[in-house]
């Protein structure tokens, strides 16, 4: 096990120039953990009972010993998560970290990446507050929509006919279960990091200049960590409900629609791809390739050089992308109206034409370039 953990960890190797837009991963590790860990001691207090499930989160907010800490840890944790995944994905793209060799890991982590927003829809369900059971409801319908077996389906997760005990029950379960999944997979992720190591900024291989991960890298974690936690105590001290939705400190009603449901902030950028679309069912397929558009990025980039650093036009493009993926979380939080689906239209449009289009064209222009020297 010592040989193990010195191998992965104490003895690795890594390019001597990384940055610290690479601690982005080994805080989602320690962010991780401790989403896990506030989850088992909150799932303590907790049951899946439609009458309590509300009652049952008031009462560890305000009996339970340092229960309202555990509750906006967890709670505000996955916003964290969310905004280290985003990053930590956005570094990703613009050092070409899906290319030759890394394929396994990068398709390990957008699996990570799906398999974590489903984890956090359900979770975001079992306080069973206004928008829990709204956003239950709403999302779970879609599933109507697939031809002959839809309808057969929703009634399945839902247990019944309506969000009800069942539908938090299969949640909770799952809930529970899918994060210890999540653990495994961060496992076979770093496994596949290990096998070539980590990129870097310049995006060609770092082999003939690499130092050991201790003490070298652990010292430039360890600030990155420190800085985590300030804010991780900023938000929980100061802030605790800033990010949160205020319907969700009302019982769930399954008589009254609040006036808009509205997603977490992690969840807006593939809602706004959802609403542009009047046709349910092409509008969750939309949604559903807005997320597996980031498999197809290995199989047709063939850079020489892999990082955007020394690419002023690629790095344009690159941060428009971004632009535009802004673009779409700040559409999706808005209520629908003609200006805002046209905007959500033009930037859901950039956005999968620069991770279909774009980056292929600009690998093969890349590789065409180099080879001709």
């Amino acid at each position: 096990m010592y040989k193990l953990f010195s191998e992965y960890f104490i003895y690795s190797g890594l390019p001597s120039n990384i940055s610290y837009a690479w601690n982005f991963g080994s805080l989602l590790g320690i962010v991780l953990g401790l989403q896990i860990v506030s989850g088992v001691f909150l799932g303590m207090h907790y049951a899946a009972n439609i009458d309590l499930s509300f009652i049952l989160m008031e009462n560890i907010m305000r009996n339970v010993q340092y229960g309202w800490i555990i509750r906006y840890m967890h709670s505000n944790g996955a916003a964290i998560f969310f905004i280290l995944m985003y990053s930590h994905i956005a570094r990703g793209l613009y050092n070409g970290s899906y290319s030759y060799p890394r394929f396994k890991l990068w398709n390990i982590g957008v699996i990570i990446y799906i398999l974590s927003m489903g984890t956090a829809f359900i979770g975001y369900c079992l306080p069973f507050g206004q928008m829990s059971i709204w956003g239950a409801t709403v999302i779970t319908n879609f599933i109507s929509t697939i031809p002959y077996l839809g309808n057969d389906l929703v009634i399945f997760v839902w247990g019944g006919f309506s969000v009800a005990n069942p539908t938090l029950n299969r949640f909770f379960s799952l809930h529970y279960l899918l994060p210890f999944i999540l653990l495994a997979l961060v496992l076979l992720h770093m496994m596949a990091l290990h096998e070539h190591a980590s990129s870097n900024p310049l995006g060609i291989s770092g082999n003939m200049d690499k130092v050991y991960f201790h003490p070298y890298f652990t010292l430039k974690d360890s600030y990155t960590l420190i800085i985590l936690i300030i804010f991780y105590c900023i938000l929980i001290f100061y802030f605790p409900n800033y990010l949160g939705h205020p319907d969700n400190y009302i019982p769930a009603n399954p008589l009254v629609t609040p006036l808009s449901i509205v997603p977490e902030f992690y969840f807006l950028a593939p809602y706004a791809i959802l609403r542009i679309i009047p046709s349910k069912i092409l509008g969750l397929i939309a949604l559903i390739l807005s997320l597996l558009v980031l498999f197809v990025l290995p199989l047709q980039s063939s850079y020489a050089v892999r990082s955007l650093t020394i690419k002023n036009i690629s790095k344009l493009f690159y941060f428009i992308f971004i632009g535009s993926y802004l673009i779409l979380v700040f559409t999706g939080a808005l209520p629908i109206s003609e200006e805002v689906i046209s905007l959500a239209s033009i930037a859901a449009f950039y956005y999968f034409f620069y991770l279909l289009i774009i980056i292929p064209l600009i690998s093969l222009i890349d590789s065409l370039l180099f080879y001709s020297k």
